[in-house]
């Protein structure tokens, strides 16, 4: 079952889907895990070749509530991408954790975050902000954002909207203010504020965003107290995962990984009684 719905932030109507779980489990009165998905630069909650569409299908079939939504201006919400930036994409994602963790039949315990490209640095710097998120997956996250959203948009077209006041990229109007918002975060430096688990997959052929990003980002997250970090590498992947195989796997690794972690917990649970 699917039901489309509108979050509001601060003006915003942002467009969203909530995927309920499909699995047959017989004790319907457990709290299950959710998941939220976070698309990347000027993308939408279909993603690329219906990326995240299938990616959310494939997680409530495994027993998740998945909700995947537009950030301001992308997809079918309203508002002026260009000129929102980063910290408005951290907080509309908290606004989708505001309705998530609403559901009584959430497990506040299983809260995961799953970003792709700038979405995977945005779900770093709301799980270091929000403490709701236990968990993360991070398809081919971006590193360093302004460094890495310029080299996409090329540095003519930066220079452009900085002498002129905006530029077009895609049919999106990009102004200053949405670039120096990039230049205020850096995900590698918050990374060993999240405690929570986290997972990295990532295409050895990726053209956007190098594979090398998710290697130096796991020995990051691995100089934390606490929180496991693994790290999946999927063979001539590209960055949007477009080949069928590719999107498959990277689906199924990581819907085996929560499943992995929930039988840990279940584990411990019982060692612990």
């Amino acid at each position: 079952m699917e039901k489309h719905l509108v979050l509001r932030h601060e003006g915003l109507e942002l467009a969203a889907t909530l995927h309920y779980p499909t699995d047959e489990k017989k004790n319907d009165d457990c709290k299950r895990q959710a998941i939220i998905i976070c698309h990347g630069f000027i993308g939408s909650r279909i993603g690329v070749d219906r990326l995240f569409v299938k990616a959310a299908r494939a997680l409530a079939a495994q027993g998740s509530y998945v909700l995947r939504f537009d950030y301001g201006g992308c997809g079918e919400s309203n508002g002026d991408y260009g000129s929102l930036g980063f910290d408005s994409m951290v907080d509309q994602t908290r606004t989708a954790l505001d309705y998530i963790t609403s559901m009584e039949c959430v497990d506040p315990r299983r809260i995961v975050l799953l970003g792709h490209s700038l979405g995977g640095a945005v779900s770093i710097m709301t799980a270091v902000k929000d403490k709701r998120v236990k968990r993360l997956l991070l398809w081919s996250p971006v590193a360093y954002p302004f460094n890495d959203i310029v080299r996409i948009v090329g540095r003519k077209g930066y220079d452009e909207a900085v002498q002129s006041g905006t530029v077009d990229y895609s049919g999106f109007t990009l102004k200053p203010v949405f670039f120096d918002s990039l230049l205020e975060h850096q995900p590698f430096q918050a990374a060993t504020r999240f405690s929570g688990d986290v997972l990295l997959v990532h295409g050895t052929s990726d053209e956007l965003i190098p594979v090398d990003y998710s290697f130096l980002y796991q020995k990051v997250f691995w100089t934390r107290s606490e929180g496991l970090c693994d790290k999946e590498i999927i063979f001539q992947a590209s960055h949007t995962y477009s080949n069928r195989q590719h999107q498959e796997e990277a689906i199924r690794i990581s819907s085996e990984w929560l499943e992995g972690l929930d039988k840990k917990q279940q584990e411990w649970h019982h060692w612990s009684i």
